[in-house]
């Protein structure tokens, strides 16, 4: 039998990446940039790295990319410390070698035909909507008109500041924006139930549900959703998703030992025309159709 391997996998690198500076932000965050030419270049919105984290430690890190600049080869990180692992990554500083590899993954498919791209991240899945709100609006200025919603139960790591950009279909006083997104002008919202001022107290799902509702049938149907955080979040956008009528994009989150298809540790059950199919997260994903990942005959039973 022979075995095929997705036309992406050739576009992984091997390279020591150079710590350029690493940033420590409350909730035990850390925002990590690294001189990682080779990756920097080939990196898509969605994809993302395995890091080696300790020369002890074998084992690399899975972690999601939340910039890529081929112009200056730099790759920007965000991780919360889970693990020893991730603990020894917290103390690497500026000069310091780490092996990466990547860009790892399919990444996520924006459709030109529906350009209002409504864009949710929660916690440590924040990164990929960053990267593919600013990749959007770099490449495809006049195309796409994304709108990033970001959750979190614990501090956000950046400093939250009052959007400029006047938005509808959201509760009064929600105007807590990503300091970085406002900058470029692309449109953002904050959700956390922990008391931020400007956020929307609340889940972020419960955010999106609010827009989408505002909405008319017309509008809508110009809407995809865009997703990635914990699984929780992930399914409450594929319910959201189903019931307002629109398509969904999610990216998994998942334990990997290879992240290049081999061991196939990663892989989940994918509903399928055919019918169920096992798929592996690191190389057939991250991102699937959220459709496929939590069938609508099975949220219709919640």
């Amino acid at each position: 039998m022979s075995v095929t391997h997705p036309a992406h996998r050739d576009s992984i690198a091997l390279e020591d990446a150079t710590v350029i500076d690493q940033i420590q932000w409350p909730g035990d965050q850390y925002i990590l940039r690294l001189h990682a030419p080779r990756c920097a270049a080939r990196a898509t919105p969605g994809a993302f790295v395995h890091l080696t984290c300790d020369p002890d430690r074998p084992m690399r890190r899975p972690l999601s990319i939340q910039r890529a600049d081929p112009e200056t080869g730099t790759i920007e990180i965000l991780y919360k410390i889970v693990g020893v692992g991730l603990e020894s990554l917290s103390r690497v500083r500026r000069g310091d070698t780490l092996s990466c590899l990547g860009p790892i993954g399919r990444g996520f498919k924006a459709d030109a035909s529906r350009p209002k791209a409504l864009l949710i991240g929660g916690g440590v899945g924040m990164p990929p909507m960053i990267f593919l709100a600013e990749h959007l609006t770099k490449h495809s200025p006049s195309s796409f008109q994304p709108l990033v919603l970001l959750g979190s139960e614990i501090p956000f790591p950046f400093r939250a500041r009052p959007s400029t950009l006047l938005l509808q279909g959201f509760p009064a006083g929600t105007i807590a924006a990503h300091p970085e997104l406002e900058a470029r002008g692309i449109p953002s919202r904050l959700a956390s139930r922990t008391g931020i001022a400007g956020a929307y107290s609340g889940f972020v799902t419960e955010l999106a549900a609010h827009w989408l509702q505002s909405l008319d049938d017309a509008t809508r149907r110009q809407v995809t959703l865009y997703a990635c955080g914990p699984t929780p979040m992930l399914k409450a956008c594929a319910q959201l998703a189903h019931r307002v009528g629109i398509p969904a994009q999610i990216s998994l989150e998942e334990f990997m030992a290879c992240a290049v298809g081999g061991c196939a540790g990663c892989t989940i059950e994918i509903s399928t025309p055919e019918g169920p199919a096992m798929k592996r997260v690191c190389v057939d994903g991250p991102v699937f159709d959220a459709a496929s990942v939590f069938p609508p005959q099975t949220l219709a039973l919640n």
